[in-house]
């Protein structure tokens, strides 16, 4: 492979600028990613276009999980000129990059499969494309028929619609179609031009990884700004993303019991997450931790008072949790509901490019914080925790597992908060960013990888700004689980993914 035709950044967050990103013809580019994506420890983290000038520019990032570099790369193309051979049919899981492209500049993609609307943005290239002519998937047949859900849905949850094409109760195949609430936030990061604005936003993105994308943005920010920050807020930054993930997959764990009506399971973990939520409201006075990560600095420092009541209910919490969900991953009746129910193949997880808890419940160890570590993690690195299965029950275990792993991680970083130098500085709202550069930051929250990209222009103004939360990935491979199941099953499965759909319409 020649090295020349990219650029590789070896520290997650490392900004480079923009004219030391080789651009390539587009056969060229097509054939490098195919053979970088043939690699099994590599997967793309983001791919799009943004106008420059008279042409589209398109940036591609390719993570290699071994080496724990991010290869970047491009290609240009006049604006009408367009008509490209498509990655998908060779890579089915750069499908959804190639759709948003489409979507958003009607760039055509020869030889796609499903070249289909994933958001419906108001500044959409095809302006027809609306939710009522949404091309599903059919099949003719007089026994098979179509079931709909949503998008206004019982439960008090955000808005999406499932198509399903079932024999009887057996589900053949689901089609998901979002886009209800696009919000327009990758314009408004663009439009504000304001760092508390842009901060603001970055929380809003998902309501359930606060503490995640707020990371990501200001990794992002604190790159392109050469601000380096303490080791203790390092460490308290990576307190705040643990106590992120323990609250949503003890909450996780209710939600599942209340689905197989375990009545017992779902109110003693629901109890159990509004203790850990507590905890993060003690600490900087909102419940999912808004205001707690700023750029540069935290309004909310670490107190001796906040640590020990820290650990004294991570103490009881793992305590409670532990013995709950030994009860519930050994009683029957439950395990007769979540075992061998909406299976994920490692061959499918691979197949849709699957991140986070979606990939490591079929065996893929695919997990940020260790193969491209950020904040304290660089110091202090994860191991993975994996399941095989790929069922139900091996997305409940994984979040049983990785709650109490979480536990132990915050207990053993508190000893290394007594060590670090003290840093009281404030947040940094007057950052100048180093201009006509891109940078990419990675975050490994809860739900799996979560990506902020921008480009900066001449001034050092954000030009341009990408989001991609983990569910951009893993709604195909939801699809994909509940295939050949009862529809009644259906409820259980969507719960054991819990994917966003505000975090996909952006």
């Amino acid at each position: 492979m020649n090295e020349k035709n990219y650029i590789e950044i070896l520290n997650n967050g490392s900004p480079v600028l923009l004219k030391n990103i080789p651009v390539l013809n587009y056969p060229d580019f097509y054939n490098l990613l195919k053979e970088m994506l043939s690699d099994p420890d590599s997967h793309c983290v983001a791919y799009y276009a943004f106008p420059v000038e008279n042409m589209l520019k398109f940036i591609c990032c390719i993570a290699n999980d071994k080496t724990s570099g991010i290869a970047v790369l491009s290609h240009e193309q006049k604006n009408h000129e367009i008509a490209l051979l498509s990655l998908t049919s060779e890579i089915f899981a750069m499908h959804v990059y190639e759709r948003e492209i489409h979507e958003n500049f009607g760039v055509q993609f020869r030889n796609h499969p499903w070249l289909k609307p994933i958001r419906y943005p108001s500044d959409r290239f095809y302006k027809g494309n609306v939710m009522n002519n949404y091309p599903f998937y059919q099949i003719e047949s007089e026994e098979l028929h179509e079931v709909g859900v949503g998008p206004v849905h019982a439960g008090v949850i955000e808005p999406g619609h499932f198509r399903f094409i079932c024999n009887g109760e057996k589900v053949l195949h689901l089609e998901i179609q979002l886009g209800y609430q696009h919000r327009g936030i990758e314009k408004l990061m663009i439009q504000k031009n304001d760092p508390f604005q842009r901060m603001i936003l970055s929380e809003s993105i998902a309501g359930d990884s606060v503490i995640a994308h707020g990371l990501a943005h200001t990794g992002l920010i604190e790159s392109l700004a050469e601000h380096n920050v303490s080791e203790r807020l390092q460490i308290e930054r990576n307190i705040a993303l643990e106590l992120e993930r323990i609250a949503i997959h003890i909450g996780d764990t209710a939600a599942l019991c209340m689905d197989v009506a375990y009545q017992l399971g779902q109110v003693v973990n629901e109890a159990l997450r509004t203790t850990i939520i507590n905890t993060t409201q003690l600490w900087c006075g909102n419940r999912f931790g808004k205001g707690l990560i700023r750029p540069g600095g935290s309004n909310y420092p670490s107190t001796d008072d906040f640590i020990k009541s820290m650990l004294s209910t991570l103490e009881e919490t793992l305590r409670r949790y532990e013995d709950i969900t030994d009860r519930i991953y050994s009683l029957p009746s439950v395990l007769s509901r979540f075992d061998g129910i909406g299976i994920l193949t490692q061959g499918q997880a691979k197949l849709t490019g699957a991140v986070g808890m979606a990939a490591r419940i079929t065996g893929i160890a695919r997990d940020i914080r260790k193969s491209h570590p950020f904040q304290y993690f660089r110091q202090h690195p994860v191991e993975p925790v994996t399941q095989i299965s790929g069922d139900v029950l091996a997305r409940g275990m994984l979040r049983n597992l990785e709650a109490r792993q979480s536990i132990g991680l915050i207990k053993q970083w508190t000893k290394k908060l007594n060590e670090a130098e003290e840093s009281n500085k404030k947040p940094d709202y007057n950052y100048k960013l180093q201009p006509e550069s891109f940078a990419i930051s990675l975050t490994e929250g809860w739900r799996g990888e979560v990506c902020h990209s921008a480009v900066t222009g001449k001034n050092g103004n954000i030009i341009h700004y990408k989001i991609k939360d983990p569910s951009f990935h893993n709604w195909m491979a939801l699809a994909l689980a509940v295939r050949n199941q009862e529809i009644s099953d259906f409820p259980v499965c969507n719960k054991s993914f819990n994917l966003s759909y505000c975090g996909n319409d952006l």
